[in-house]
C-alpha cells in the first residue's frame, strides 16, 4: 500500500511525512525542500483480532487491542504552476506521484504561502485556488500521457480494427490502470461508441480527468489549520474532496515529546497526559499550545488523514492470516502474527497471494478461525478476519 502526498511547495508536506513516519526528513520554510522523493513507513490503525478472541498477546504493533498496520509514505517534490510543462521540478513529481494508489493533497488552509510556496501573512491567500491548481497539473500530465501519439494510435486502430479500452489501458500501464477503469470512464462520459479519430481535445481532457479521478482518489489534509481564525474554509473544501483538518507540526511536537518520554501520547489520540516529569519553560509552553491545538481540531488529523486514506476512500479491509487457526499463530508460535490490507471484496485466494505467491497457485481451502468452518478460493473476506491458507505449495 502506497500513499502519496501531494501539494505545492512549502505547506507541510515533509513535516506530516515526518510526523507520520518519524523518518528524518529535510524541513525547511522554502520552496524545492524536497528533491529526491522521501519515503517512509507509517501506519494505519484498525481494530486488532485479539479483541474478538478476548486475549492479550504481546505484539510490537497491537497496543491495547489497537493494531498499527504498515503502509508506505511517498513525499515527493512540491509542485509550481506549470508543473506539467516541466516547470520547477513538476515533472519529477509527476513521475514519483504515479507510484502511489491514492493521494492525500496536504493544503496550507491559513492562506499563509502563495501560490508559488513563498510565505506570506496568514489569510492574504486562498487555498482553494492551491486544490484546483495542483488538479489542474495532475490532469494535464494524465492527459499528456493520452495525447502522447494520439493520432497514430487512432490511426493503427482504425486499420487493425484493435479495441480502444485496450489501447488506451497500455497507454496508462505504468500507473497501474486497468481496463476495467478505462471502460468505465468511457461509458461514463458516453465516448465508448465514438470513434478514436473524432475525438475532441476537450474528450482527450475529460477523459483523463475522469480518469484521474477514479484511479487516483484524493483526500484532503488541511494543514495550519490550527491557524485559522475560524475553520468554515473546511466546508469550501468537503465539497471537493473529503478533508480532515490538520497541524502536522503538532503531531510531530506530540511524537517527539512521547518519544522522549515527557508524554503518554499515541498517533490518533486527541490529548495526552504529562508523565510525572519536570518540564522546562519552553516545554510547558509547546505542550500548552499543543493541547489547545488538539481541541480546536479534534486532534492532530495526522493519523485520521491516512485512516480515512485507506478505510474510506480505498475502502480497505484488514485480514489476519494464520497458519494454526486454533491457536491463532505461525509456526513460531508468534499470535496472530501478520495484519493486510485488502480491498474490499477480497478473496481467501488472494490473502493467499498477498501472503505469497505460491500460496495461491497451490490454494486447497481456507479455515476461518472464527466460524472455524472451512471456505473456498472464492469466499469473500470480511474486515477482521482470520483466515488459515492450506495449500499444495509452501511459501518458498
Amino acid at each position: 500500500m502506497q500513499i502519496g502526498l501531494l501539494g505545492k511547495t512549502n505547506v507541510g508536506k515533509s513535516t506530516f511525512f515526518f510526523a507520520a513516519t518519524q523518518t528524518t526528513a529535510q524541513i525547511g520554510n522554502y520552496p524545492f525542500t524536497t528533491i529526491e522523493p522521501n519515503v517512509g513507513i507509517a501506519y494505519v490503525k484498525a481494530e486488532c483480532a485479539c479483541k474478538h478472541f478476548s486475549i492479550n498477546h504481546t505484539h510490537q504493533l497491537c497496543v491495547k487491542g489497537t493494531r498499527y498496520i504498515p503502509i508506505k509514505l511517498i513525499d515527493v517534490a512540491g509542485l509550481v504552476p506549470g508543473a506539467h510543462e516541466g516547470k520547477g521540478l513538476g515533472n519529477k513529481f509527476l513521475d514519483d506521484a504515479r507510484q502511489a494508489e491514492v493521494l492525500i493533497h496536504v493544503v496550507d488552509a491559513s492562506g499563509s504561502t502563495d501560490i508559488q510556496g513563498q510565505p506570506i501573512p496568514a489569510g492574504t491567500h486562498n487555498p482553494l485556488e492551491d486544490v484546483k491548481f495542483v488538479e489542474e497539473e495532475f490532469d494535464q500530465w494524465m492527459k499528456q500521457i493520452l495525447q502522447r501519439e494520439w493520432h497514430k494510435l487512432t490511426r493503427e486502430l482504425e486499420s487493425k480494427s484493435g479495441k480502444i479500452i485496450h489501447a488506451i489501458t497500455q497507454r496508462f500501464s505504468g500507473l497501474g490502470i486497468d481496463e476495467y477503469d478505462v471502460e468505465s470512464v468511457l461509458h461514463g462520459l458516453n465516448l465508448q461508441t465514438k470513434k478514436p479519430l473524432e475525438w475532441t481535445e476537450n474528450d482527450i481532457f475529460s477523459f483523463a480527468k475522469e480518469l484521474r479521478k477514479k484511479t487516483r482518489p484524493m483526500i484532503i489534509a488541511a494543514n495550519k489549520a490550527d491557524l485559522c481564525h475560524d475553520l468554515s474554509i473546511l466546508n469550501e473544501f468537503k465539497k471537493i474532496h473529503p478533508t480532515v483538518a490538520c497541524s502536522a507540526e503538532t503531531e510531530l511536537l506530540l511524537r517527539k515529546a512521547a518519544k522522549n518520554g515527557l508524554i503518554d501520547y499515541l498517533p490518533g489520540d486527541k490529548n495526552f497526559k504529562i508523565k510525572g516529569v519536570d518540564l522546562n519553560p519552553q516545554q510547558k509552553k509547546a505542550l500548552d499550545l499543543a493541547e489547545k491545538v488538539l481541541l480546536k481540531l479534534d486532534g492532530s488529523g495526522v493519523q485520521q488523514t491516512l485512516n480515512s486514506a485507506c478505510f474510506d476512500l480505498l475502502r480497505l479491509i484488514v485480514v489476519f492470516p494464520v497458519e494454526d487457526e486454533t491457536k491463532l499463530s505461525n509456526k513460531n508460535g508468534e499470535v496472530l502474527p501478520d495484519a493486510k490490507l485488502l480491498r474490499s471484496g477480497s478473496t481467501a485466494r488472494d490473502l493467499a497471494r498477498a501472503v505469497h505467491e505460491d500460496l495461491a497457485k497451490g490454494f486447497l481451502h481456507a479455515v476461518d478461525a472464527k466460524t472455524k468452518q472451512r471456505v473456498g478460493a472464492e469466499h469473500q473476506l470480511k474486515n477482521g478476519d482470520v483466515l488459515k491458507i492450506v495449500s499444495t505449495l509452501s511459501r518458498g
